[in-house]
């Protein structure tokens, strides 16, 4: 049991990213970004920003449901599609600056760390690097559905913390499912 996936969130980290990128980038190289940020997020802080599900697609891994948003295969009329173009030739730019209030300063500054160290590089360069992730599976055509438990094995976790921080996240779930009720 994961949190609900973060539309929000997701949508501010895109729209951070487009921001320092001076508004425009390749929706290919945006998923990447948000990956990364994301992968990182988990290593890091214990969670991940957006708790989207990821999976290992042809040019590696990418945030599902953010994905979905993308290009889009997901209408909600949230604040992804008032923040974040629909692609236009592989493009994708800003379209209103949603802020960044639902970002902690974490995981803020982690998102300008990630585009400090793969900003630069070309959209692929960067779906040559996130094949090298262990996570990533060649899913020759499809997708598959990467464990949380996998990036964290990834990231170098032993079992105790892996086990320690997939207990925490779903004290999150039943906490949110408790809330919400």
């Amino acid at each position: 049991m994961n949190p609900t996936f973060r539309e929000d969130k997701a949508a501010q980290m895109a729209a951070l990213f487009l921001k320092l990128r001076g508004g425009t980038m390749s929706h290919l190289k945006l998923m990447k970004l948000l990956y990364l940020a994301d992968r990182e997020a988990f290593l890091r802080l214990g969670r991940p920003i957006t708790f989207d599900c990821c999976v290992s697609m042809d040019h590696g891994p990418v945030l599902s449901q953010s994905f979905n948003l993308l290009v889009g295969d997901s209408r909600t009329g949230g604040l992804w599609e008032k923040a974040v173009s629909t692609p236009a030739n592989y493009e994708v730019s800003l379209v209103e600056d949603p802020g960044e209030d639902k970002l902690s300063d974490a995981e803020d500054q982690l998102i300008r760390e990630i585009f400090d160290q793969h900003g630069t590089k070309s959209r692929w360069e960067l779906r040559d690097f996130t094949h090298t992730l262990a996570e990533w599976q060649d899913p020759k055509g499809s997708s598959i559905r990467i464990d949380y438990r996998e990036i964290l094995r990834a990231g170098g976790k032993t079992e105790g913390e892996i086990e320690s921080i997939l207990e925490e996240i779903e004290n999150l779930a039943k906490m949110e499912m408790y809330f919400h009720q």
